[in-house]
């Protein structure tokens, strides 16, 4: 796998997985929308520890910085 995702995107990812796990600890959100809202986190920890995201392949995006040739 080719990385895809810059550091900028990577944390601001974690920070969501993060604001999300709050929102779960502190009983603000419960129920379904827990569910779904900790699997987008799980997710958003995956792709930011591996710096591939799946979906930017597929469309051809990319928000790694570019080297330039020496």
């Amino acid at each position: 796998m080719k990385k895809n995702m810059g550091i900028t995107d990577r944390i601001v990812r974690v920070i969501i997985a993060v604001v999300i796990a709050v929102l779960y600890f502190t009983n603000v959100i419960s129920g379904t929308l827990a569910l779904i809202l900790g699997i987008v986190a799980l997710i958003a920890i995956v792709t930011s520890l591996i710096s591939f995201c799946g979906l930017y392949k597929i469309f051809g995006w990319s928000t790694c910085a570019i080297k330039k040739a020496e």
